[in-house]
């Protein structure tokens, strides 16, 4: 057997770290890898009564999805009264036009109001700002059900969304919906950030009332608006980058909140090149980090070790034929790639895929250190253009 004095020294304590962090990761963070949480069931026996629901759509510049959006929209079967109001924020392609049109085809133009938003004040998102008007025009309605205006859901999910608010009696209940997965960097990178958004807020926390973490996905978000006018509306996360994150923080500690994966609601929105994705989540990945350089440093060392480490350490063991190096490393990339299967399966590929893992967790730590590089540049996060106010102001 090869002796190397340099892997006795500090690799094989390295190789044991990482396969401990899996193990941590497998064992002791709430199961998220197994992305089990769903919404139940249609009902075969539907309640009696069924709150009002006002949907809000903040679009900005969505004409190309816009009318698929209001048609799935309007077409729930949802036994109850359903309102859709689409806040056109300042649009120039014609957004108004095309929800107006989907609405007229289907005879329900009385269902539909489309909501010309006003000039971004000052200190506020402009998503945020397009929610809270579709809020103030919604009026007294006990439930608002927030979605972009590129994602149509299926028939039944309002039903489900309302059961699942009303059984357990929560204050939010979101779905993170199915992303287009078609082209080759989509295959590549859009089951990964699925996986790590399950591994920064996993389902099951976010779920257990016990629990602090909070977690939502903004393309699916029915709430309660008493809840949200007891922590004081979209005043109080005005500048918020990260709007879905930080209203479920908020809501949490006034009722319990849920979030699961939507597989009967899609999203338009193609990402058929590496620019696109890179561009969507450098838009926000050095705000999750809070602006921190500290945060920065250590969410690059991590995604390093526990990605490339346990493949550069078994490469190595098997190449210095050293088995205490290699069999913990060994270990540590099984476990790795046993927790991305069920992701991988959610989006219908093949299991062999999760190879690719530490390569996709390549991409992300580049792009989480351009967002820092764009951030100290001046070409900091905006909404379809709606620029966002100082970091300073964010919640």
């Amino acid at each position: 057997m090869a002796y190397s004095a340099l892997s006795d020294v500090w690799l094989l304590p390295a190789a044991w770290a990482v396969l401990a962090a899996w193990l941590v990761l497998f064992l002791g963070r709430g199961a998220f890898w197994r992305a089990d949480q769903r919404l139940p069931p249609r009902e075969s026996n539907p309640r009696r009564s069924w709150p009002e629901v006002t949907a809000v759509v903040p679009a900005r510049n969505e004409a190309e999805g816009i009318g698929a959006c209001v048609t799935a929209l309007l077409r729930q079967d949802y036994p109850g009264v359903l309102r859709v109001i689409v806040v056109d924020d300042q649009s120039t392609d014609g957004t108004a036009k095309c929800a107006r049109e989907a609405a007229r085809q289907m005879n329900a133009s009385s269902r539909l109001e489309v909501l010309t938003g006003t000039p971004l004040p000052e200190n506020w998102a402009g998503k945020v700002w397009a929610m809270d008007q579709g809020v103030t025009a919604a009026g007294p309605v006990p439930l608002l059900w927030f979605t972009d205006g590129d994602i149509v859901h299926g028939p039944d999910v309002l039903q489900r969304l309302v059961t699942r608010i009303e059984d357990r009696d929560l204050s939010l209940v979101s779905l993170m919906v199915m992303l287009s997965c078609r082209g080759f960097w989509e295959r590549l990178l859009i089951p990964p950030f699925i996986f790590f958004f399950q591994m920064l807020y996993p389902f099951p926390w976010v779920n257990d009332p016990h629990r602090t973490l909070a977690g939502a996905a903004g393309g699916c978000m029915l709430l309660r608006r008493e809840a949200l006018e007891k922590v004081g509306g979209f005043a109080a996360m005005r500048a918020a980058r990260i709007d879905d994150c930080t209203l479920a923080a908020l809501l949490k500690p006034h009722g319990a909140i849920w979030l699961g994966l939507g597989t009967e609601s899609h999203s338009l929105r193609d990402y058929r090149q590496l620019g696109e994705i890179w561009r969507m989540v450098a838009r926000s990945a050095y705000v999750q980090l809070r602006f921190s350089p500290w945060r920065l440093l250590g969410a690059t060392l991590v995604m390093t070790f526990l990605y490339a480490g346990p493949v550069g350490g078994l490469l190595y063991g098997l190449w210095t034929e050293n088995v205490w190096l290699a069999m913990p490393t060994l270990l540590a990339s099984l476990l790795m790639l046993t927790a991305y299967v069920p992701t991988l399966r959610l989006y219908a590929l093949n299991p062999l895929r999760a190879f690719s893992l530490p390569i996709a967790a390549l991409f992300y730590t580049l792009m989480t250190l351009d967002s820092a590089r764009r951030h100290y540049g001046g070409r900091g996060g905006a909404w379809k253009g709606r620029h966002y106010s100082a970091p300073g102001q964010e919640r």
